[in-house]
Order: C-alpha cells, then sequence, then structure tokens
C-alpha cells in the first residue's frame, strides 16, 4: 500500500493546514471533471486526505499503518454521504465541503469557508460628451429606475415598530444543508437560505410597501462628477449606486464615455493638435493668424520662411492633467502652406524674379 504522506507529498510531521493545502493542490489537478482528471488518482489522494486530516484516525495511521480499520482495501465509489465505503464494508467519512472548497461553486452550491455575503446588481450605462466636455469635465445627472433600499423599513423588510424573529427555515444559520449526488457519490453541499436571503432572521409582520422584501423600484438621481481630461472609453465606477439587495451590499454603477469627435482639434494624452492652413507669401514674409483654441481665439505669430509641416507650440492650452498644480499639455499648431492653383501675369513675373534670385 502507499504511503499516505508520500501520496500527498507531504512530510510525517506535517501540518493540518500543510496536508490540507497539498490536498487541494492535487484534486484540483487529479478531479475527474478536469480535463487532466484521473480517478484512480483522485481516490488516492481523497482516501490520503480524509485520514490524514482526522486526528484520530491519523494516530491510529502511525502507530499501526494500513492495517487499521480505515485503511484496509481501497476506498469504493457509492459510500455513505460525506465519504467513501472501504472494501471490507465499513466506512471511513470526510467532510467534502472541507474538500471541495477550493472548487468554489463547481459542485451546484457554495461549500463551508466559501460563503460570500450577498450583493446587489450592477448597473451600466453609457453617457455620451462633446469634445470640450471631456478635455476640461463636467457634471452630469442621471435618473435612474432601480431596485433601491426600501424606505418604510429602511431594507429590513419589517413593518415599522416591530421585530424580527430567527427564520425557522434555516433555524438562523443563513444556510441550508443539501445532499446531493454526483459521480463520486452523495456529498453535502451548503447555499444560502431563500426565505431570510442569508441573515438568518426574517420579519415578524412584514412591511407594505415592500412586501418584505427590504427593496422597492425606486426612482433615484445619480450626479456624476465627470473629471477633466477623460478619454474615449473610458469607465467611471460608482460604488454602491447600482442595485440594492436585501441582506446584502449595493451594487455599483459604471458609466461607460463615449466622446465626440472634433471637427478641427484632434487630441494625443494631455496634447491638442490643429492643422492651419496659410498663405504662401505669409509663409515666406511671415504674419500674425488668429487660433480657435478650446480656451478662445489666441493669436500667433508665423515666422518668415516658415516650412510646410512645421508646428508651433502654444503652451498651457491642452489638456488640463488630473494631480494638483501640474500644467496643462500643450496646444499644437501644425502649418500647412497653400500653394496657388493659377497665377496671374503679374505674380508669375515675380516668381520668376525670385528663381533668378535663387529662391
Amino acid at each position: 500500500m502507499k504511503d499516505y504522506y508520500e501520496t500527498l507529498g507531504v512530510q510525517k510531521g506535517a501540518t493540518k493546514d500543510e496536508i490540507k493545502k497539498a490536498f487541494r493542490t492535487l484534486a484540483s489537478k487529479y478531479h475527474p471533471d478536469k480535463k487532466t482528471g484521473d480517478e484512480a488518482k483522485f481516490k488516492e489522494i481523497s482516501e490520503a486526505y480524509s485520514t490524514l486530516s482526522d486526528d484520530k484516525k491519523r494516530a491510529e495511521y502511525d502507530t499501526y499503518g494500513h492495517s487499521y480499520a480505515g485503511g484496509q482495501g481501497g476506498p469504493q465509489w457509492g459510500g455513505g454521504p460525506g465519504g467513501f465505503q472501504g472494501a471490507n464494508g465499513q466506512g471511513f467519512e470526510f467532510d467534502l465541503n472541507d474538500i471541495f472548497e477550493s472548487f468554489g461553486d463547481m459542485f451546484g452550491g457554495q461549500t463551508r469557508g466559501a460563503r460570500r455575503s450577498s450583493r446587489g446588481n450592477d448597473i451600466s450605462v453609457d453617457i455620451e460628451l462633446s469634445f470640450k466636455e471631456a478635455v476640461f469635465g463636467t457634471q452630469r445627472s442621471l435618473k435612474l429606475m432601480k431596485n433601491g433600499a426600501c424606505v418604510s423599513c429602511k431594507g429590513s423588510g419589517a413593518r415599522s415598530g416591530t421585530e424580527m424573529t430567527t427564520c425557522g427555515t434555516c433555524n438562523g444559520n443563513g444556510r441550508i444543508r443539501e445532499t446531493r449526488q454526483s459521480v463520486l457519490g452523495q456529498f453535502a453541499t451548503v447555499r444560502e437560505c431563500t426565505q431570510c436571503r442569508g441573515t438568518g432572521k426574517v420579519p415578524k409582520e412584514k412591511c407594505p410597501d415592500c412586501a418584505g422584501f427590504g427593496v422597492r423600484r425606486i426612482e433615484d438621481i445619480v450626479d456624476i462628477k465627470i473629471p477633466a481630461g477623460i478619454e474615449h472609453g473610458e469607465m467611471i465606477r460608482m460604488t454602491g449606486r447600482g442595485e440594492a439587495i436585501q441582506g446584502g451590499v449595493s451594487g455599483d454603477l459604471y458609466v461607460k464615455i463615449h466622446v465626440q469627435s472634433h471637427q478641427s482639434i484632434k487630441r494625443d494624452g494631455d496634447t491638442l493638435t490643429m492643422s492651419v492652413r496659410i498663405k504662401l507669401s505669409d509663409a515666406l514674409l511671415g504674419s500674425d493668424y488668429t487660433v480657435q483654441t478650446l480656451d478662445g481665439d489666441v493669436k500667433i505669430k508665423i515666422p518668415e520662411g516658415v516650412k510646410h509641416g512645421e508646428m508651433l507650440r502654444i503652451k498651457n492650452k491642452g489638456v488640463p492633467s488630473d494631480g494638483a498644480g501640474t500644467p496643462r499639455g500643450d496646444f499644437i499648431v501644425k502649418i500647412h502652406i497653400d500653394l496657388p492653383q493659377k497665377l496671374s501675369k503679374n505674380a508669375k513675373k515675380l516668381i520668376e524674379e525670385l528663381r533668378k534670385e535663387g529662391i
């Protein structure tokens, strides 16, 4: 017979936590429902764990080895609830809730140790912003119809002035144990009590406004602060502004941002870019141009001999930064020189003079 310690890959003096950790790792790998599953191997590690996780059985095993009653023969499928049945007809029991704790809800119910507080549904909404609103930030208000805590009973589900009593379905535990049949035999799982929704308490008299549910459909006005510099596709999360649920926490509100494009301004991070078309004569001699930024009109100087595609920088007229005291990005003006399609006789004559000058 294989050594149980060797089967789990632990030392003989291993602690219960070390044994449990080793079993979970192996069980997750060899469980029959997994792609890497091995039913025979899973039986071996289950038998080893059922013995070494129990102080009394472990002590007997350390003293007598496989000759002790619980270790005779290999385990067989179809034993009693919560364990396997040995070849000699004597079953050895172990807590399958503990064994399958690492599998979460794989077998149709939460196992012991995996209890989670109830949580309301999340809500997702979309908001469209103008380009300018996204750059400088703004404020929006949304009207939502959702499940919210009942104002009359403050979410308890009980009529005002009445008390809460122990739930008779789960005897105040908030959880109900069920026995299920699987390929491994029968095992127990634990689920939340539907009567008290896991709280262990039910109202002696139900609230007439919410029928004892603690929540009802309400109209909620949500004020949303859109931060400056938010980008298209970003999500704003508002914790606890989703739907409420009795005995649990409210879900979250997710606001997805859609930013409209601008007809002439583009964004690259904190930098705003705009193309400006100038005349050839202004490119050669220089001139003053007015640029329409998001802050308003700004006059810029076109230097003499500016090149096509050259970029001029207007400082601190770009996207505001999130950090306090951090300067804004810049506004970049990209120069495009318009070449005339037709020239008058006088213009041609002047251009010819320029050519003779080597310009």
